[in-house]
């Protein structure tokens, strides 16, 4: 007499169980890495929205120890732009707003003049 198995298709049934809490785990993984990728970029273009108002503040402190008249301009640095605005006259507020993309970030630079020597007395990032 011949036993009857009746684990048959257990192995195929546990296989199938494995490739799906595989194919699970990858596609997690493969969506957060999708969604760190993009918070990733976004952070990075917010810091070189800082860094281009900060071109365009150090841009305005040479032109103003050049020209004293000078009241800013617009000025492209790299893929984004540098909105440059000058108030004061001693001492002279530089404002500089960094844009690229859809990110804008502002500094405030305070300068004064003594003697024909610049000095700055405040360089802050404002909103």
């Amino acid at each position: 007499m011949r036993k009857s198995n009746n684990y048959s298709g257990q192995t195929l049934v546990l296989l199938l169980v494995f490739v799906v809490i595989a194919m699970l785990i990858t596609t997690a993984v493969l969506t957060m890495t999708t969604i760190n990728s993009g918070a990733t970029d976004k952070v990075y273009q917010g810091t070189t929205a800082l860094d281009i108002a900060e071109s365009g503040a150090e841009t305005a402190m040479i032109k103003i120890i050049r020209d004293p008249s000078y009241s800013g301009e617009t000025v492209a640095i790299g893929n984004g732009e540098a909105v440059i605005t000058v108030t004061g006259s001693n001492p002279k507020i530089i404002t500089s707003k960094g844009d690229l993309n859809n990110f804008s970030r502002r500094v405030e630079v305070t300068v004064d003049f003594t003697n024909n020597i610049a000095t700055v007395t405040s360089w802050k990032e404002i909103q």
